[in-house]
């Protein structure tokens, strides 16, 4: 440990004590927060989801303070449902943070160990193979299923999406060219539209992910984000449909459809000459 790290390890400790003792009082049979008593780790899922994206979009604005205010609020939910866990005797934040500590260890052999690795690659090896022996696992780098049944549980389904039309391309699962993607596209299109017409539920259901995901192949032909462009066409939606809220002033439902229309594209006139932030596109 450098000297630089030394110096600031008692100021980090004891906001982290001060923080694991208030969320303990919070949780305390006799005097805490009824709210926080009830709390199980599953009720509190939702909440570690909201604070996982909303760090995302401070860190997409470039707001540092908004930053530091959301790492505290998902730092919050990690304490939190350590705390829970441990009420129920099952583990401690000591448990969750050698945890880490010793995988970081573990997985990083070339920084820790003498073992020798020079590239990028070697060092995702590496780190799949440690990974695969911690849990019991045979490497195989000729199989990808695995990692696609993983992306599929973890990730936003948009991002799984993506994640999974990469690396299955990498592995020489493509198309020859971005056409044969649309054509794709298209008999998708088509497929949906007679299963919206004709069968039941699932099988719409079925067929329009199907279309999202040829969409999500498109994207990554023109090496666009899927997850950053449905984003941006949300802030877009958000800020144009408030404008028309200013502009009507009275309910929108007293409005005709032709008159929602003029209305919606006064406002993307006027949102175009008074462009937002990156992060509030109006593009």
């Amino acid at each position: 440990m450098t000297d630089r790290t030394l110096g600031s390890v008692t100021p980090i400790l004891t906001a982290l004590q001060r923080l694991i003792s208030v969320v303990a009082q919070l949780r305390d049979p006799e005097t805490g927060c009824p709210w926080d008593l009830k709390q199980t780790a599953k009720t509190l899922i939702p909440y570690v989801i909201e604070e996982a994206y909303e760090v995302v979009d401070a860190i997409q604005v470039g707001d540092k303070a908004a930053i530091a205010e959301e790492l505290g609020d998902l730092l919050l939910q990690v304490v939190l449902q350590a705390q829970v866990a441990q009420d129920e005797g099952d583990f401690d934040l000591s448990t969750v943070a050698n945890g880490i500590a010793d995988k970081l260890i573990r997985r990083h052999p070339h920084v820790f160990s003498d073992v020798q690795a020079d590239t990028l690659e070697e060092i995702h090896q590496n780190w799949e193979q440690i990974k695969a022996a911690e849990k019991g696992e045979i490497h195989d780098p000729t199989r990808l299923s695995p990692k696609l049944h993983k992306y599929s549980r973890t990730l936003p389904p948009l991002m799984a999406a993506n994640k999974i039309s990469q690396k299955a391309a990498k592995a020489g699962f493509e198309w020859d060219s971005v056409d044969g993607v649309w054509e794709k596209f298209h008999e998708e299109l088509d497929e949906f539209r007679t299963a919206i017409a004709q069968e039941p539920k699932d099988n719409q259901l079925a067929e329009l992910g199907d279309i999202l995901f040829t969409l999500v192949n498109i994207a990554r032909w023109h090496d666009l984000d899927p997850s950053e462009a449905l984003q941006s066409t949300n802030r877009r939606f958000i800020h144009r449909f408030e404008q028309v809220e200013t502009l009507a002033g009275r309910p929108l439902t007293d409005y005709t459809l032709d008159e929602l229309e003029t209305m919606w594209q006064r406002a993307k006139a006027q949102l175009a000459k008074a462009p937002l932030s990156s992060s509030e596109d109006n593009s």
